[in-house]
């Protein structure tokens, strides 16, 4: 009770303390896209020669286009939750997927645009929690564990239409009974003709009321898009902002494209027919949301961002690029990701950019572009505001991107990049060097000891956030949550 009184004062301090864009009434929509395992190389503006993005293509065409675009982590849970409270994943108890949950202290962008009259909604993959204590779903939701029960409406959101994790990417709630032709329950299958032949894949698409019923048959892109849709329109016609979290489930496994789908690859092999259709179905959705942004005419007063939340699954077709390694790796390829901004009202000229930047970054980028201050007492943020590179004024982050996952860490800024794991230090020029090819932390010793002593004093504050600094323990204690390490949960 404690904690809620605090953060229900906290966040009371926000909605007295605002200025410019909110002040005068032009609060911008916010809309947050996210694919999941897709890499930086899967996308044509990327140099795909195979799967077909144009919609992503025209993003990138009129909008920004993020070169040194990272999720904040190499696998799913931990990223998102940087995206909703703008911390590193440690700080908040999210070390990997399937771990831990966003603790109810977390002070989240939904909780934080709310007193400013927002509309918050969630649609698709939430990974940061189960939706039921009773029965089976997906992989942690059930009795067996009723503590991990933490739904989006327990984070600011009014609305959500959410899975706790992964479902096939078309005919979401649907598995083949028997598999051939290379198809498998990981990877995928081609999509289901005859009902007869499926049974239930056991999981389930939430909402507020419960486990929804209709129009979950085809492409799980669609599904969502059909409730992200209509969340949006709802708003526009209020006359009300938004945010709308939209997060896809594709091209992570299993991988199913649909007849249409299916066909544009039908010169691929199996496995490229399912990954590469799955991921057009995505563009095909991210085209009609812009469309239907310029149809209700609030486009241009839209800040638009689609990324990744880490590098393509080992195993699939999936593309990082020149980059090295792939998910679930602190190496470029796991955490380097497509990542594009469309905001006609302040982009009014295409970008490209080289600056490093992190899901981190968009909850102080929406508060900065809101012209709000942060709450008084607001935990600590790694993101930084990407509102002055937007204006073309000078970026310069305060200090390198911190990461830590599996035993890896590194601190990689605009030049250099350390790299740790065990007894492996290794440093690479991202300028010169950026495929990390070549060591060159022997010929820069200085530069190493730099990095390592702001890696560890970053890393310090991290685990004092995770264990109670900011905000106590009951969460964690609740959770049955310890700090990674000796072989502790979170590894």
């Amino acid at each position: 009770m404690r904690n809620a009184l605090v953060k229900l004062c906290i966040l009371g301090l926000v909605a007295i303390s605002v200025t410019g864009m909110a002040a005068d009434g032009n609060r911008p929509n916010i809309i947050l896209c996210m694919a999941d395992d897709l890499g930086w190389g899967c996308t044509g503006y990327n140099g795909n020669q195979v799967i077909k993005t144009p919609h992503l293509d025209q993003m990138a065409k009129e909008g920004v286009r993020f070169n040194r675009f990272y999720a904040a982590a190499p696998v799913c849970s931990p990223t998102r939750a940087s995206c909703l409270t703008g911390r590193h994943p440690y700080r908040t108890g999210v070390f990997h997927a399937n771990t831990g949950i966003l603790r109810p202290e977390e002070i989240t962008l939904a909780e934080i645009l709310k007193p400013h009259g927002y509309a918050i909604g969630h649609f698709g993959k939430w990974h940061l929690g189960t939706f039921s204590a009773t029965g089976k779903d997906a992989n942690r939701g059930g009795e067996d564990h009723p503590e991990l029960l933490n739904p989006p409406s327990e984070h600011g959101f009014d609305t959500y239409f959410s899975t706790e994790s992964k479902v096939p990417t078309w005919d979401p709630m649907r598995v083949p009974k028997t598999f051939n032709d290379g198809a498998s329950r990981k990877f995928g299958w081609r999509y289901i003709k005859d009902d007869q032949k499926a049974e239930a894949y056991g999981t389930y698409y939430w909402t507020p009321e419960g486990k929804a019923s209709e129009n979950l048959a085809g492409d799980d892109s669609r599904v969502i898009m059909d409730r992200a849709i209509p969340f949006i329109e709802g708003a526009a016609r209020n006359k009300k902002p938004f945010l709308a979290i939209i997060w896809f489930h594709a091209p992570h496994l299993p991988c199913v494209a649909g007849p249409r789908y299916a066909e544009m690859y039908k010169d691929q092999d199996f496995k490229m027919q399912q990954y590469a259709g799955c991921i057009t179905a995505i563009d095909d959705q991210m085209g009609r949301l812009r469309a239907k942004l310029k149809e209700l005419g609030i486009n241009d007063n839209t800040m638009l961002f689609f990324c990744s939340d880490n590098g393509p699954e080992n195993g699939t077709p999936g593309d990082a690029g020149p980059y090295r390694a792939r998910k679930r790796s602190l190496y470029e390829g796991g955490v380097r990701v497509p990542g594009l901004l469309i905001w006609p009202n302040k982009v009014k000229t295409p970008m490209v950019t080289d600056a490093p930047v992190v899901t981190s970054d968009y909850l102080p980028t929406v508060v900065d572009a809101l012209g709000i201050s942060m709450p008084g007492n607001m935990n600590t943020l790694d993101g930084t505001s990407m509102i002055p590179l937007l204006e073309g004024k000078t970026f310069t982050r305060p200090s390198p991107i911190g990461f830590v996952s599996s035993g890896q860490k590194t601190f990689n800024g605009r030049k250099y990049k350390l790299y740790v794991k065990g007894d492996k230090v290794e440093l690479y020029d991202m300028e010169a060097d950026p495929l990390e090819k070549t060591n060159v932390a022997a010929k820069y010793p200085e530069v190493v000891q730099q990095f390592q002593e702001g890696f560890e004093g970053w890393y310090a504050s991290c685990e004092d956030s995770f264990e109670g600094k900011e905000y106590g323990t009951e969460s964690l204690e609740k959770v049955k949550q310890k700090w990674p390490g000796s072989g502790k949960k979170g590894k």
